[in-house]
């Protein structure tokens, strides 16, 4: 039997949908995914420490909630490829961990992790101890795991609210206690089960204080038609989800004559009233982010990925290819800045000046701002075409795109859908259908864009509202039906935060996740109606009775 050079299984289209074991097919190599497993252990062990700190009644500083933040955002798919950055990060980890040590009146009962303090030298052979197979029981891993990565996209919205200078000290204090809770030997599966149910719940918390910082900093998104076409001035790209760069960015761009696009989860940054008022704000040029390797080599200007979602670049554009916050790739010139700190972009446009304006790769429009402000502001509307009938069922498709040919499967299921359906979406699974023509059902298109993937919290807000409209006892007696397609850790807190609100019969797909267990499957089927999906026609027939 081969030996494996790491393994990681935390998205969606790991290999064989059982592991990446050789390296990751989102281009990961083993030393960097060795330290990320590193990371991710000293993290959980600063954790342990702050834990017990709060237990005895001592503060714990903003800055130390951050860093444990920024630490799991590192490790997110598709997120930081630069294995000194992430050695960075463990020493600083290392260092703040024993600074909080020495502040403990009781170490007694903490993990080997809360009290490792080996130095540099140490790392591999210590990474390669506490990866993701070091336990052993298959369906205590898959829950350990399953928390893990809930933890991990709470932790990115989380850093996306402290960015706009927004804090909830009882999201870390239960983000930190859940994430020292997974190297706790004595937790049952029941245990963890709930533990995951809980995280969940503070999914949601942490969801709607994202919100309130985005709503708060940039106004409520509206109705907004976005163009997709390109301008004559050369321009700046700007990938990923973090809108206070983005602020940045278009702040500096002013009168230099460089116009600034979004791409894939950036999208939605057209939606809120406050970026309308910066003339270079061109539009969206692309589509997903698995797409950018030709979108950005066409575009001919500097890109600026503020989080996850990088492809490794070409060589054609890799030095075109700017990094900042928790994303990283070797070569590629990072921005450095955290919560609160203005960052400089000079570079990035000095560098536009001398590129060629972007290639125009197609032309129009599309239609988004459809968050929860903006849908209950219609709700007279929306309720009436329900009791008409017009409107016979949403059907949630939030989450993640990717490159995998099975998700053409929701392109397909989008157009099938009957013409008095209405798709709810938030993340980058929009681009599978936000360009067809479905037309709308009494001047409501037959497409809401709620925005970010983090904006699933629009759709569950949504969804209660309905429920007390409608004087309903259980929201799963909405004419609701989930079909969402998911990628990494950000859809996995979207989930538990939708289980932890009663959400009931999600399908997800195009694959159920690897690191589920059997069993664990089996509870989230048999206690939540969990299941895959099947065909178009199946799966229609299915939530439509066949007509």
């Amino acid at each position: 039997m081969t030996e494996n050079k790491m393994f990681c299984y935390q998205c969606q289209e790991t290999a064989g949908c059982t592991g990446c074991t050789r390296s990751g097919v989102c281009g990961k190599t083993p030393d960097v995914a060795a330290m990320q497993d590193l990371l991710v252990w000293v993290t959980k062990g600063l954790s342990a420490v702050t834990t017990r700190l709060r237990a005895e009644g001592k503060a714990v500083e903003p800055q130390v909630n951050h860093l444990i933040t920024w630490n799991l955002f590192t490790t997110i798919t598709n997120a930081n490829f630069d294995k000194e950055a992430i050695i960075a990060q463990v020493r600083d980890t290392l260092a703040v961990k024993a600074e909080l040590l020495s502040q403990l009146a009781d170490r007694s009962g903490l993990p080997e992790a809360a009290l490792w303090t080996d130095g540099e030298p140490a790392y591999a052979v210590q990474a390669a101890r506490v990866g993701v197979l070091a336990t052993k029981d298959e369906d205590i891993r898959s829950l350990r795991e399953l928390i893990t990565y809930g933890l991990k996209g709470l932790a990115a919205y989380t850093k996306h609210a402290n960015a706009l200078l927004r804090e909830d000290g009882a999201v870390d204090a239960f983000l930190q206690k859940a994430l020292a809770a997974t190297l706790d030997d004595s937790l049952t599966a029941e245990d963890l089960t709930a533990l995951a149910l809980e995280t969940g719940k503070y999914g949601v918390q942490g969801m709607a204080l994202l919100d309130e910082a985005n709503t708060s900093a940039y106004g409520n998104p509206e109705i907004t038609h976005v163009n997709i076409g390109v301008g004559k001035n050369p321009g700046i790209l700007v990938s990923g989800h973090d809108l206070r760069d983005l602020e940045m960015l278009l702040q500096q761009t002013q009168g230099t004559g460089v116009d600034v696009y979004t791409h894939s989860e950036m999208l939605p940054a057209h939606y809120y009233p406050a970026f309308k008022k910066y003339p270079n704000f061109v539009g969206n040029y692309g589509n997903a982010w698995w797409k950018q390797t030709e979108e950005f080599a066409s575009f001919n200007g500097p890109i600026l990925m503020t989080t996850n979602c990088i492809v490794p670049p070409r060589d054609s554009y890799k030095d075109r290819l700017y990094t900042t916050g928790a994303a990283g790739y070797p070569g590629c010139t990072h921005i450095p800045g955290g919560a609160g700190e203005e960052k400089d972009f000079s570079a990035l446009i000095e560098h536009a000046k001398r590129c060629a304006p972007p290639v125009e790769i197609e032309t129009g429009e599309i239609v988004g701002g459809f968050a929860h402000a903006q849908v209950l502001a219609l709700a007279d509307k929306v309720v009436e075409a329900v009791k008409t009938g017009a409107i016979r069922k949403f059907v949630v498709m939030a989450g993640c795109d990717g490159r995998a040919k099975s998700r053409s499967y929701y392109t397909e299921f989008a157009k099938a859908l009957p013409k008095d359906t209405v798709i709810l979406t938030a993340g980058c699974a929009k681009y599978k259908y936000n360009k067809l023509d479905l037309g709308d059902i009494g001047g409501i298109p037959r497409v809401l864009d709620a925005g970010q993937c983090n904006d699933s919290y629009s759709l569950a807000v949504i969804a209660l509202k309905l429920k007390e409209v409608f004087g309903l006892e259980d929201i799963n007696d909405l004419p609701i039906v989930y079909n969402i397609a998911w990628y990494e850790q950000k859809a996995v807190i979207v989930l538990l935060a939708l289980l932890s609100l009663g959400v009931k019969n999600i399908h997800l797909g195009p694959t159920l996740p690897a690191f589920l267990s059997p069993n664990v499957a089996k509870v989230l089927t048999d206690s939540f109606g969990i299941a895959g999906i099947t065909t178009v026609e199946d799966d229609l027939a299915l939530f439509f009775g066949g007509n």
